[in-house]
């Protein structure tokens, strides 16, 4: 895949920086975060944000791996696609579960609670809001002002790194293969 239209910085590098701006040292192996260390204070937002997402989360992991997947198929992300399907699937989700967000409208797993979280993304990817129809649905179903708020703002999140990765085009990583688990793109 070719570099993209900023250069990564070399491991090493990302590493250094990473380590400055408080960042823990595996992210700087990460094609986006050898990018964004150019701008270390921007960096260091996006991981703190990120990290508060993935793993002092209120909102379902599973929930919001499906948020993530649809925006990165809805958007065109291979690099989003491509890392939340490593991340879905370390969870524990089926192929044929994470694959269901690429017509989730027809995919029969999902339940009206997958169903609402999934419109609401498209919602906001079409929109930029969340329709009245579907936060009532998503207010009958989740009831709770944290899950809410955090499911506004994992969308938010993950539409700004669809915007982020594809417009600096960030490549993915050496030896990592795009659009799991087939190859296909939207």
């Amino acid at each position: 895949m070719p570099e993209g239209r900023i250069e990564r910085l070399p491991i090493a590098d990302a590493k250094g920086a990473a380590a400055e701006a408080g960042l823990p040292d595996f992210m700087a192996d990460l094609s986006v975060f050898r990018i964004a260390l150019k701008n270390p204070p921007v960096a260091k937002a996006l991981n703190d944000l990120l990290f508060t997402l993935l793993q002092r989360g209120s909102l379902d992991a599973r929930l919001r791996e499906l948020v993530i997947m649809r925006i990165g198929w809805t958007t065109g992300s291979v690099y989003e696609w491509t890392q939340h399907w490593r991340v879905a699937t370390r969870l524990g989700m089926t192929d044929d579960d994470i694959l269901g967000v690429r017509d989730w409208e027809q995919h029969a797993a999902y339940g009206p609670i997958e169903r609402a979280v999934l419109r609401a993304a498209d919602d906001t990817v079409r929109d930029g809001v969340i329709s009245d129809a579907t936060w009532q649905t998503l207010r009958d179903l989740l009831d709770d002002d944290a899950v809410l708020v955090e499911l506004v703002v994992a969308i938010g999140n993950w539409r700004l790194f669809s915007s982020l990765l594809r417009s600096l085009e960030v490549p993915l990583e050496d030896g990592v293969d795009p659009w799991p688990p087939d190859g296909r793109a939207p």
